[in-house]
């Protein structure tokens, strides 16, 4: 366990130091896989509950560490983490971090380190009652105050504060796999079910029968309605989730992507689902776009390259290493992006938008910028109907006055809640 525990930390360090996701940071081999669940767990958790850890670590220090000495801060988060909120015997916990530190560090470190973790175990029950408010870092919380109210940004915390279940999308028949599963159908098709374990080994993995796609992300598609037989590009489109439902519903897809790793990912995704395979084309987005001279889509899906800070349930080191020029960087992309789509739709075609990004500079304010500058496009509301498919609950809440889709982590929040997505349906009219 001290070698798991000791990967985490480097982990820690990397995210928070180079500002990279959780996927990037870890090494796959450096770990042990029935290690595996541990560290993510312990990794995760941490950063979930980092701004009451730092606040607390910061009551107990009188000044900060040298930088030589920062694995030792890393270590004592995690550490912290475990007593806290993983229910770890606190003996194996203090054994194992303060030896940990010392071949890091030296003893003099290690014996603080036993100091803060003992006092941390005394004033437990104490620092559980009175750490509600402590969530979000400042700087994520100015990305939330800017577009939700004091209430929403409640329940926006409240929701991304656990582990979120895992949701699949089904080729077909999803209630008869809601059971096998044992499952939850939700209203749109997809599957929810608990998350843990090894996902290729559920029945249904190995025979291409369903993808894993959180319940937000695979409403955009449901929003183009019938597809049956249009010509569609899906923009982005690694690692294929939306992909594989266009060509589930029929559409002929064309599917583009700067990265030639994540394209090979989607291509064995499509394999494995044993779907018709797209036509697959590796390139820069507004570099294609400029360029196209060939016969113009029935539609296009722009799922824009964005800040991610819609998918803060399933990574949280997001609100520790986004802010806001972020996404006013990623903003000036997807409008140069949505510019360029204009000359690849034909006439009468459909430009649906979307991302998962909780910030409406790169949602709402967005289209509604678009549309003033390009008058020949029209919005489409999005209703309730295209994406409430089986109607086992309520989805009115995700439709905006305006007819955009625009999903909230507490949305759903009874059954588990979702990832923020927002999206927006487009007809070129002239």
């Amino acid at each position: 366990m001290s070698e798991s525990r000791s990967t985490a930390v480097l982990i820690l360090e990397n995210i928070l130091k180079r500002h990279i996701f959780f996927s990037e940071a870890k090494n796959r081999d450096s770990v042990a896989p029935q290690d595996a669940a541990f560290v993510n767990m312990l990794v995760l958790t941490t950063l979930r509950r980092l701004s009451v850890l730092k606040k607390e670590l910061s009551r107990r220090m009188k000044k900060k560490l040298p930088e030589k000495m920062a694995s030792a801060e890393y270590a004592l988060y995690l550490a912290m983490a475990e007593i806290l909120y993983m229910n770890t015997p606190e003996y194996a916990v203090l054994n194992s971090y303060v030896d940990l530190i010392k071949k890091q560090t030296d003893k003099y470190i290690a014996g603080f380190a036993n100091a803060v973790l003992r006092k941390i175990c005394a004033e437990k029950e104490s620092i559980l009652q009175n750490s509600g408010g402590e969530f979000f870092p400042q700087e994520f919380f100015r990305i939330l105050n800017r577009d939700y109210n004091k209430r929403a940004v409640g329940k926006i915390r409240e929701a991304v504060q656990h582990e979120p279940p895992l949701d699949i999308t089904v080729k077909k028949d999803p209630e008869r796999w809601a059971a096998r599963l044992n499952g939850r159908l939700m209203p749109n098709g997809s599957v929810r079910i608990a998350a843990g374990g090894r996902i290729s080994e559920l029945p249904g993995y190995i025979s291409g029968d369903w993808w894993v796609q959180d319940i937000a992300a695979s409403l955009p598609v449901l929003a183009l309605g019938d597809v049956k037989g249009l010509r569609v590009l899906d923009m982005c489109a690694a690692p294929g989730g939306k992909t594989a439902q266009l060509l589930n519903a029929g559409a002929e897809v064309t599917s583009l992507d700067i990265s030639e790793s994540r394209l090979k990912t989607l291509k064995d995704n499509i394999a494995r689902l044993g779907l018709p395979m797209p036509e697959i084309i590796c390139a820069d987005g507004l570099d294609y776009l400029e360029k196209f001279r060939g016969v113009k889509y029935d539609a296009i899906l722009l799922d824009a390259p964005c800040s991610a800070t819609g998918t803060l349930r399933r990574h949280p080191e997001i609100m520790h290493i986004k802010c806001l020029r972020d996404i006013e960087k990623q903003a000036l992309l997807q409008t140069e992006l949505l510019n360029a789509s204009v000359g690849a739709l034909r006439q009468n075609g459909t430009l649906l938008y979307c991302v998962c990004s909780i910030s409406k500079d790169e949602g709402e304010k967005q289209i509604r910028e678009f549309l003033k500058t390009h008058r020949y496009f029209r919005l489409l509301p999005i209703t309730e109907r295209d994406i409430n498919l089986f109607g086992t609950e309520s989805l009115a809440d995700l439709i905006t006055p305006e007819g955009f889709l625009r999903t909230l982590p507490f949305h759903l929040a009874s059954a588990g809640g979702m990832d923020s997505f927002f999206a927006a349906k487009l007809q070129k009219v002239a």
